[in-house]
């Protein structure tokens, strides 16, 4: 690594563990460096900031005379002082120098590389900390975009993890070459395009974590060129990994940037040789430029086509490209959720839009007359109709196509849902899409959202246009993380 990644490093070390400067006069010099109308701020001023809360990317927000201030590594009620780094109209970006008052809340991060890979942004702040945090984020979220207050607002307490670690059950992970000349896996460090080895991550599950690290020993063994994204040479790119949730097989995908796995054969050799619990090994083609991991094209090299996956009753069947929740265990708390606040009676019609594989639009079937679910991506959807298939449920239909566009077409054909589900990407609804739902006039809509910006503004809109807001109900996905997941229950007003 070199010395400016170092410098780099130990920059971010030092906002989650800052030190008191103990320099003759330095408490003087920041009392005559402070003294800025908020206006005045110019980069490398000195400020010092009282920390509210957490912000949507895991950061401390509090005020400097009114205007909101961004910390890394900041947490709520620390005093902070800080070096501006950008002074915005509406905002300023600083960094911390020294932690005046620590919160009672802060820890030691267990993540030997936490200060620098960025998958995680929460691991310095204790658990219970953690989901008040996530709360205080989606009520944030809702008093901004919808003026709706923390005493209005019908917010459920957030649904936690009695153990928040080793619940990732999918590994996606770039490859490179570290300075000994070894094969590293990992994500890219924040900002740069060097790549973090996260060897051991502790939430993953822990077989993926042992998946891993045997692949790259046998793609090392076997000298399969690793692609390097700045020559654009080499062969592999990626490798993902998931496990079903009683961690007894192993998915295993290879995304290469040719056409062809180098020493294919031999490859999948040494996986049935020396990794028995991996099942399927697929090999992805991916030669763009741009950051999406998989290409169109997948090959099965050996073993089954799909992961069998299974929550509670359901049956799910999983190809390498599948969309399917990376916290099982979460997973059946979130969709209970969804399945509380359907409140089905058994002669309803449930729409079930972005659906994926079908995994709400199944869990809610056998309460339903009909399901029918819609997604863009036809792999899901063949996966939706065999899940369905799998599990014994016959009144579960999955459609192919924009829900924007299909929902309309079946209102004019005279079918109306009587509920909506909606799990959406974190970029919201389509505003179609929800013109689509206004004029659909379900009873009741149903938003399942990782994104409570997205989720509050999209609400606004149902808001305007004759729903209200029944109750929303926050629970953690991703513990360790600044994500929180939201499930909210909206209804027609008569």
């Amino acid at each position: 690594m070199t010395s400016s990644n170092n410098n780099r490093n130990n920059n971010r070390m030092s906002k989650l563990y800052p030190q008191k400067n103990k320099k003759a006069g330095a408490a003087k010099e920041w009392k005559k460096q402070t003294d800025y109308s908020a206006e005045q701020l110019q980069p490398d001023d000195r400020i010092v900031v009282t920390i509210k809360r957490i912000g949507i990317n895991g950061e401390g927000v509090g005020y400097y005379k009114r205007k909101a201030v961004f910390i890394e590594g900041a947490l709520p009620n620390e005093v902070v002082r800080a070096k501006v780094i950008k002074a915005d109209r509406g905002f300023i970006q600083a960094e911390m120098v020294e932690l005046e008052k620590k919160s009672a809340d802060r820890q030691p991060p267990p993540c030997h590389v936490y200060d620098k890979c960025g998958g995680c942004q929460l691991q310095h702040l204790s658990y219970e900390a953690q989901l008040q945090a996530k709360e205080e984020l989606v009520v944030e979220a809702f008093r901004r975009y919808t003026s709706i207050e923390a005493e209005v607002l019908p917010l459920r307490p957030i649904i936690g993890m009695e153990e928040p670690w080793g619940y990732r059950n999918k590994a996606q992970l770039q490859t490179g070459i570290g300075r000994n000349g070894s094969i590293i896996t990992g994500l890219y460090e924040l900002g740069s395009r060097e790549l973090v080895d996260i060897a051991g991550c502790p939430i993953q599950q822990p077989i993926i974590n042992e998946v891993i690290e045997a692949v790259k020993q046998i793609i090392q063994e076997l000298n399969i060129p690793i692609y390097n994204d700045k020559t654009r040479r080499g062969n592999i790119r990626t490798i993902i990994a998931r496990a079903d949730q009683k961690g007894q097989e192993v998915q295993l995908t290879i995304v290469t940037a040719e056409d062809r796995l180098t020493d294919s054969k031999r490859f999948v050799e040494a996986v049935r040789k020396n990794i028995s619990i991996v099942t399927s090994i697929s090999h992805n083609i991916n030669k763009g430029k741009g950051p999406l991991v998989f290409g169109e094209k997948t090959i099965l090299l050996w073993g089954k086509e799909r992961l069998g996956e299974q929550l509670g009753k359901l049956k799910f069947a999983l190809s390498p490209r599948a969309f399917f929740q990376l916290n099982p265990k979460q997973t059946i708390k979130l969709y209970n959720a969804v399945k509380e606040a359907a409140s089905l009676k058994g002669d309803e019609l449930v729409v079930d839009s972005y659906c994926g594989t079908g995994t709400i639009g199944l869990w809610l079937a056998a309460q339903a007359q009909e399901v029918r679910g819609i997604e863009v991506i036809a792999e899901a959807v063949r996966d939706a109709r065999e899940n369905a298939a799998a599990s014994g449920i016959n009144n579960a239909r999955f459609y192919e196509g924009r829900a924007e566009r299909l929902l309309p077409e079946w209102i004019q054909q005279g079918i109306r849902p009587d509920i909506i589900v909606a799990d959406p990407p974190r970029t919201g609804c389509e505003p179609e899409f929800l013109q689509a739902i206004i004029a659909a006039k379900p009873k009741k809509f149903i938003y399942v959202s990782c994104n409570p910006s997205t989720l509050a503004k999209d609400c606004k809109v149902l808001l305007e246009n004759g729903f209200e807001l029944k109750n929303v109900q926050p629970v953690d996905m991703f513990p360790q993380t600044s994500h929180v997941e939201c499930v909210i229950l909206m209804v027609r007003k008569e």
